[in-house]
């Protein structure tokens, strides 16, 4: 995947047609909520078949992708899902999300349950004892970045100013796309590999839920005052911690990313908050397959279905139906990006739970799109599927702490892992006690700083998750983050380095372009091997700032070759291009 720029909006994503969306009904005693839905059309059919089939089931079509064969409906009638069941030229539907909601009265402090619960483990240990002095940094090594004492991260995987910067730093003919909540592009660590030209927006925030919870909140109050953001914000800060820690440049300010001199293109798929839906997802991976993206970075999972079954008892008709839609119209995706070079990466995920075993979920689903509708709890088994971390071509990645022992919050198993990568883990600590600097340091949005109320009248931060570096009258702001989320990108980072190292000129887009497969294989075969622990059974002790202890056992399976905890091992930047 990569290249340079493409022309413009590149054919419009390549055969998907956007229609303009019909006026919205208004609900009467015959119709329902307005609700939106994903709609799977069966390959080889006709698009003009699938359109009848949708607006006869009472459907207005909002957005289609012709390449994967994949529309957004909204539709007033209950029964929108049952009419288009049997229908020849359809395969599935999805309910996605409510629309024009209009909300209760609900406090303005309103948050998205789901989703701050799903984020729950990634800032988990801020609130630790410490207070809010600011976290000091060792002395750097001669020519590294003033915060790089604190990157043990880069350490544990060599890619320091005397590991892999030294042989290779990248080249800005790579294209790495970050799907996320949105990269802020003006960020001063980010800014010189931000490529503006090729980002985009798929997706706009949710003022409501179908309930009337406040989600992302009213529209006037975002800053730009619409939900229709520009491709260069982030008013999340999870995207931008993602494109930092993966390219942040060596510019003398701040951190280095692995790969410090590739290309950043932002293609927000996640609200402001970090819901991640169907049909954005499916836009952006055709997108990055169209435009040459070289490495796409996908730290999360689509909403509201943590994992997906055709067939769980737990579920109703309806939402097995949907849960197969979004497994099937992913893996389109997903296959459509990785034909077209583009190499995938996903984070494993923050349950601590051994994928390849049965486990319960109570979280799903986790967004209320349809009046009354909460979660409830299902017995996950082995024939459900995380999307995209579970789908066919995705190169899926642990966490490890700064011990190197797999995080006590990530995802594991068998199969199922394919690399490790330092993500953070606040409570490998000697006594089992949260320090937030056992989590990852990149960038965070100045503006999210402001707005929260995280800093000083001299701009200074005022919490402890928070660090600050100026140089030459430029500050900037970095964030302690854990999770999966932030092991995928310095994965998709190594791979990146491998691209520029051992890629080939992309005669169509320019810049360089290295077959995913090769990638793959050589993040594999140059990753180090730490095995399994002994014993395999390993116990974790978390001593919480509550006073409560949690103490939790996790088994792997497996050999040094490959394992449940790491897979086929921890990346390694600087064997992967030396």
């Amino acid at each position: 995947m990569k290249r340079v720029v493409f022309i413009a909006t590149v054919a419009a994503l390549a055969a998907a047609t956007v229609t303009t969306p019909a006026q919205a009904r208004q609900p009467s005693a015959e119709t329902g909520p307005n609700t939106e839905y994903v709609v799977l059309y069966r390959q080889g059919v006709s698009a003009v078949d699938a359109r009848r089939a949708i607006q006869a089931a009472g459907g207005s079509l909002l957005k289609e992708n012709g390449a994967v064969g994949v529309a957004t409906v909204t539709s007033t009638n209950p029964g929108f899902t049952a009419a288009l069941q049997g229908s020849d030229p359809i395969e599935g539907v999805a309910r996605n999300r409510s629309v024009g909601s209009v909300p209760k009265a609900v406090p303005a402090t309103g948050a998205a349950r789901g989703a701050v619960e799903a984020r729950a483990a990634e800032k988990e240990g801020r609130d630790a004892p410490g207070g809010t002095k600011a976290v000091k940094p060792g002395k750097a090594a001669p020519a590294a970045e003033p915060l790089s004492e604190l990157q043990w991260d880069m350490k544990q995987i060599h890619a320091t100013v005397d590991g892999s910067h030294s042989r290779e730093q990248g080249d800005p003919g790579v294209l790495v796309a970050i799907l996320d909540t949105g990269v802020d592009g003006s960020h001063p660590d980010i800014a010189p590999n931000f490529n503006h030209e090729l980002s985009r927006n798929f997706t706009v925030d949710i003022p409501y839920d179908a309930d009337g919870n406040e989600v992302d909140g009213p529209c006037e109050e975002d800053p730009d005052g619409s939900c229709e953001d520009p491709a260069d914000v982030d008013e999340d800060g999870h995207g931008t911690h993602v494109a930092s820690a993966l390219a942040s440049p060596i510019n003398g300010l701040g951190i280095a990313g692995v790969a410090p001199k590739v290309s950043i293109v932002n293609l927000r798929v996640g609200s402001d908050i970090g819901y991640f839906f169907l049909q954005p997802a499916v836009d952006a991976l055709t997108y990055a397959g169209d435009v040459g993206i070289d490495v796409a970075n996908m730290s999360f999972y689509i909403d509201p279905w943590l994992s997906n079954c055709a067939d769980n008892p737990a579920d109703s008709p309806a939402e097995r139906l949907e849960q197969a839609t979004v497994k099937k119209a992913m893996q389109r995706a997903l296959d459509y990006a990785h034909a077209r070079g583009v190499t995938l990466v996903a984070g494993a995920g923050n349950e601590g739970a051994d994928i390849t075993k049965d486990y319960v979920d109570t979280s799903s689903p986790n967004y209320v799109r349809v009046p009354g509708e909460r979660p409830h709890p299902r017995t996950i088994s082995s024939n459900c599927s995380i999307m995209p971390a579970q789908g066919n071509h995705v190169i899926t990645v642990s966490g490890t702490g700064v011990s190197g022992r797999k995080a006590y919050g990530s995802n594991y198993g068998d199969g199922f892992i394919d690399l490790a990568a330092p993500g953070g883990d606040s409570f490998d600590t000697p006594d089992n006690r949260s320090d937030i600097t056992k989590a990852t340091l990149a960038a965070y949005p100045q503006a999210l700083a402001e707005a929260r109320g995280e800093l000083n009248p001299d701009g200074t931060p005022n919490v402890k998750y928070l660090v600050r570096d100026c140089q030459g009258g430029v500050c900037a702001y970095y964030e302690y983050l854990q999770g999966t989320s932030m092991a995928a990108p310095r994965a998709a980072g190594v791979a990146a380095l491998i691209v520029g190292k051992y890629g080939v000129r992309d005669r169509v887009h320019g810049g360089k372009t290295l077959n995913p497969t090769v990638v793959e294989t050589i993040l594999k075969a140059s990753a180090t091997r730490p095995g399994c622990p002994t014993p395999p059974a390993y116990t974790y002790t978390r001593h919480l700032s509550n006073g409560n202890t949690v103490v939790t056992t996790h088994l792997c399976e497996g050999n040094k070759l490959r394992n449940g905890f790491y897979g086929y091992g921890v990346v390694d930047a600087l064997r992967a291009v030396r």
